[in-house]
């Protein structure tokens, strides 16, 4: 089957110097890669370069206190190498070389996540692989896909529903900028996941190849009883266990039918208990997002109420019953204009405004996490009240983006503007305090967006024994620790977990 459009990753901000300038900002331990090493990588690799800028560029991501260090000049940290394989079996090369040489790899494509998850921590080289994209295979009639992982969302989903009337569902307010390979390593969440749920719900096998080059060709059938399910163990592992090159995914008739509601409620409480009366009725509208008052303020010009924005695709008859349980739960609350859910359709992918806060000197970020419906309201108060308790922030504000039957997850936005030398601590002071907030309320450390670097520090205590499980694996499945060190906070045989 065809490739459709290979894509390329998307800066978010421009230095503030000439790229080849650009230097790490942290020093956890740089990995050198000596030329007899990058001579055996171009022997096995179609595309591998030290240029100064090219290094620069795919040693970053769109991690918001990264985009204030690149306004300095600055990344995180910095490959010595990039290497950009044209096939799995390249991938498969490369890393026969690096873990022979005791050389770190981190994989990247899409390079859009939030948390610094493809920041180069300990140098080496940077694994491109944006050459893997395309559809591999189409079954029409089990409704599986097979496509190789740097296929980015916009050209996938265009594929499938103007090529096979199929769509898969998921919809990451990153779709423009991320890969099916990325959405895998993160666990990642469409903004349509009530309904279609989020990518490990669709993934029913990879190919993955592990840290010395063994190439791992997991799951396939529809369920299965053959021990743990090696899916879910590399689902999640933002690259540490090893590199996903491809995926079979679940998908879906292309919807025939929409439906659109909007709603105001008195309390961000009352708004939360309707999503947890509708989803627990069966009902799963695509998108069931409630703002709190400054957020419907902000973003749709609606004031005083908490604003609950309802859309459902799918079958004719599945939508009307949905739409009908979404009104019977909602009657107490206000009717607003449903011309406000198609607002936010045109502009949910939209992040430019990021790039304008930093060069304007804010420190602005956002922050998900998940808890079930009864812990739900104590996270809420205690994550904004230790937001808006440090010293320096001018606004935090909450929505929830994501529905359950047993809980949801809530979406957190805070932005500061303290002096330039203190924009690092008011960031790193910001997420300390929100994080022990809400985990210390009953939340998970994350819903959608992963760990990275920004999340490291915060694992252990969030996983509690079962970490030395997630230690044990890595330790089997990458004895040399080659793959992405210094992210999930797992030990790295090349230095401790950088400070910043």
């Amino acid at each position: 089957m065809a490739s459709h459009e290979e894509g390329r990753p998307t800066p978010p901000i421009a230095f503030g110097t000439d790229p080849a300038d650009v230097t790490a900002r942290l020093h956890p331990g740089f990995v050198d890669v000596d030329d007899a090493t990058v001579n055996r990588l171009r022997d096995v690799c179609a595309d591998v370069t030290v240029d100064a800028a090219a290094v620069s560029e795919a040693s970053r991501d769109w991690w918001p206190l990264v985009m204030v260090w690149a306004l300095d000049g600055n990344v995180a940290a910095r490959a010595a190498v990039v290497a950009r394989p044209g096939s799995a079996n390249q991938v498969a090369d490369v890393l026969r070389v690096c873990d022979a040489a005791r050389v770190p790899v981190t994989a990247a494509a899409g390079r859009s996540g939030v948390c610094g998850g493809s920041v180069p921590v300990h140098g080496g080289v940077v694994l491109d692989l944006c050459a893997l994209h395309g559809l591999v295979d189409v079954d029409a009639r089990s409704h599986v896909i097979d496509v190789r992982a740097a296929t980015f969302g916009t050209p996938l989903e265009s594929a499938l529903r103007h090529e096979h009337g199929l769509t898969l569902g998921h919809w990451p307010q990153s779709i423009d900028l991320s890969t099916v390979g990325g959405w895998l390593a993160c666990r990642s969440a469409g903004q349509l996941s009530t309904r279609y749920g989020k990518i490990e719900d669709m993934v029913t096998g990879l190919d993955v190849v592990l840290a010395d080059g063994t190439p791992v060709r997991t799951g396939g059938a529809p369920r299965a009883a053959v021990g743990p399910d090696l899916d879910q163990l590399f689902v999640g592992s933002e690259g540490t266990l090893g590199i996903i090159t491809g995926a079979r995914l679940r998908v879906h008739p292309a919807p025939p039918a929409t439906a659109r509601a909007a709603f105001g409620f008195a309390s961000f409480a009352d708004g939360l208990d309707a999503c947890r009366r509708i989803v627990q009725r069966g009902a799963t509208p695509a998108v069931l997002r409630l703002y709190d008052t400054i957020e419907a303020e902000r973003n749709f010009g609606v004031p005083g109420d908490h604003l609950l924005l309802v859309l459902d695709e799918g079958d004719d008859l599945l939508v009307d019953a949905t739409m009908r349980v979404v009104e019977d739960e909602c009657s107490g609350a206000t009717r607003l204009d449903p011309d406000l859910v198609e607002r936010w359709v045109e502009h949910r992918n939209d992040v430019s405004a990021l790039e304008t806060l930093v060069a304007g000197g804010f420190v602005v970020d956002t922050m998900e996490v998940a808890a079930r419906w009864r812990d739900l309201p104590a996270v809420t108060d205690a994550t904004l009240a230790a937001l808006r308790g440090v010293d320096g922030t001018l606004a935090a504000s909450v929505h929830q983006s994501h529905a359950y039957t047993d809980g949801a997850c809530l979406y957190f936005t805070f932005g500061g503007a303290p002096e330039p030398e203190r924009r690092t601590d008011y960031y790193r002071a910001a997420w300390d305090a929100a994080t022990r907030a809400a985990l210390a309320a009953g939340a998970a450390l994350s819903h959608h967006h992963g760990v990275g670097l920004n999340r490291a520090r915060f694992v252990r205590e969030a996983l509690g024994a079962g970490f030395r499980v997630l230690a044990a694996a890595k330790a089997a499945l990458d004895p040399h620790g080659i793959l992405n060190p210094g992210k999930l906070g797992l030990d790295s045989p090349f230095g401790a977990a950088p400070a910043w």
